[in-house]
């Protein structure tokens, strides 16, 4: 929940917290640029949905570090991965 006058998070923890999802976002109007962009990838494809859960992939790691001690910088996160630091003295 938000505190309308603010804009902050006013829930008391997580399990009331509400998640954004597709309903909560308004139409989009796409529009298609006649000038290139330095910045896209070399198919000039851009996307629109991942913004949502870049983070996702570093929560993940850093809990899994968390709970290790074994620091994940590769993807995806295998048990292989993991074992072989804990098991070394």
């Amino acid at each position: 929940m938000l505190d309308p006058r603010y804009g902050h998070v006013v829930d008391a923890g997580f399990p009331s917290y509400h998640v954004a999802s597709d309903a909560d976002v308004g139409s989009i109007e796409a529009h298609r640029l006649s000038t290139g962009d330095r910045y896209a990838d070399p198919v000039r494809a851009k996307g629109v949905g991942e913004v949502r859960i870049v983070g996702t992939a570093a929560a993940v790691a850093n809990a899994v570090h968390h709970a290790t001690g074994v620091r994940v910088r590769d993807l995806p996160i295998t048990s292989d991965e993991l074992l072989e630091p804990l098991s070394s003295p």
